[in-house]
């Protein structure tokens, strides 16, 4: 109670308004399924318990899991610099720069992040940051809607399927139709995607490398969207870009990706990084903020908020998003994570997880019983299909220290028997055939 304002007679009164007599009253219409078993929690623990607690929970974790999962989030190397310098107190204690101009290291930070953003994907703008790929793509979704006054999308069936479930909640209550491609594991299928193209289209979106990580070029599909004055959105795996055609290459008009991989860890589903990026037309639809660079009255260089399109800096029905709020910590670990690599160590990670992804399918292909499906080219993931239940498979694999990857089963029911398998720079040779001998002992032996 003594964290709570409210006094006991405060609450009752407002126990009182609600028609209530206590709060057991209040939660009953919770159902049961969704109720907590009690609201009667057990006694406080001192600090010391607390951590002994902790602690043994902690145990429980299998820490030592040699890692292949991906599906949208990866298990990359991370410099030891990026923790020491994103932990500095300049950058780690603010959540954003409500004054920023008195933040000037915050804003170049935040410049230099978009400038890098804009390199790797080769669009002229970027902002801030949003909250996470999922969010970024929805956003979008949102300034296509509105630059063009259309109000249906085409997703591609390669969209990774948490984004889809996020787009589709997001606008649940939304005037916004919704048209998807039937799902492939192979490239983006053009015969379905233009025959659902029609004058109330406003965007398509792609991905690439899709969720089954199969790389594709949509050059072509972006030249159809435009002659009929549809937009196109890309999803994009940001260390993918140093090694593959990007969307201002594509002729993309919005680009969005998860920026987990550059310098965050694996944290349970955040806090991440979604990355937007787009063309100088769709500058002022871009949700979140852009900092820009300029010079003060002294003639010295100076950063600014040159846009903010967001509901706490202007007026509610002229903001482009009311749930853009930016990363600001995590962006500027992809800054330092990508000054620290520079272009050439990028492209060298890149390179690493293709060449090491090429290896494992060798690999794994000789493993009896054992499928790696031809999708085409791909870039770190491959699916491969096996002779009984993924998802009995990987916890098979789990209990011998090996996260063997995605049971696709989950997502896709006719791809109960498949395993979506990631493939990261950290992965050795080594690593890549304890995962081939347990497969085999797990299916064989």
């Amino acid at each position: 109670m003594s964290y709570i304002a409210n006094t006991r007679e405060q609450q009752a009164a407002m126990l009182r308004a609600c028609g209530c007599a206590t709060l057991d009253e209040l939660f009953a219409v919770i159902p049961p399924e969704l109720a907590p078993r009690s609201f009667n929690l057990p006694r406080p623990l001192s600090e010391p318990e607390v951590y002994e607690r902790l602690e043994r929970a902690a145990e429980r974790n299998f820490a030592h899991l040699i890692n292949f999962l991906g599906g949208g989030f990866y298990d990359h190397f991370i410099p030891a610099a990026v923790d020491a310098l994103a932990a500095r107190s300049e950058f780690s204690t603010a959540y954003t720069p409500y004054q920023p101009e008195l933040s000037q290291g915050a804003l170049q930070a935040i410049y230099e992040y978009q400038s890098q953003v804009a390199r790797l994907t080769e669009l002229p703008v970027a902002n801030a940051s949003v909250y996470d790929g999922g969010t970024a793509l929805y956003e979008a979704c949102q300034m296509a809607l509105h630059a063009t006054g259309r109000h249906r999308i085409i997703v591609d069936g390669g969209i990774n399927p948490v984004y889809r479930k996020m787009l589709y909640s997001y606008t649940a209550n939304l005037s916004i139709a919704f048209t998807e491609t039937p799902v492939s594991p192979g490239p983006a299928d053009r015969r379905q995607i233009f025959a659902a193209l029609d004058d109330s289209t406003a965007a398509v979106i792609l991905q690439n490398p899709n969720f089954f990580c199969v790389v594709d070029d949509h050059t072509d599909i972006v030249r159809h969207c435009h002659n009929r004055g549809v937009m196109v959105i890309q999803s994009v795996y940001p260390i993918a870009l140093a090694a593959i055609k990007t969307p201002g290459e594509m002729g993309v008009d919005i680009a969005t990706g998860e920026g987990q991989c550059l310098g965050m860890p694996l944290n349970f589903g955040g806090p991440y990084l979604g990355i937007m990026a787009t063309t100088a037309a769709l500058v002022r639809r871009l949700p979140g903020r852009i900092v820009g660079r300029t010079v003060d009255a002294l003639g010295r260089e100076a950063f600014v908020l040159t846009l903010q399109a967001r509901e706490q800096h202007i007026r509610r029905e002229k903001a482009a998003s009311n749930i853009c709020t930016n990363e600001t910590l995590c962006a500027i670990r992809a800054h330092i994570y990508l000054s620290l690599l520079g272009r050439a160590g990028l492209r060298s990670v890149a390179r690493l997880c293709r060449a090491k992804t090429e290896y494992a399918k060798q690999r794994f292909g000789q493993v009896r019983g054992v499928t790696v499906l031809d999708t085409g080219p791909t870039f770190n993931e491959f699916v491969l299909r096996v002779p009984m239940d993924a998802g009995d498979l990987a916890g098979m694999l789990v209990e011998r220290g090996i996260a063997p990857g995605l049971p696709l089963g989950r997502f896709y029911p006719s791809m109960a028997d498949c395993l979506l398998v990631a493939v990261t720079e950290k992965r050795t040779k080594h690593e890549i055939g304890i995962f081939a001998e347990a497969l085999e002992n797990a299916l064989w032996r």
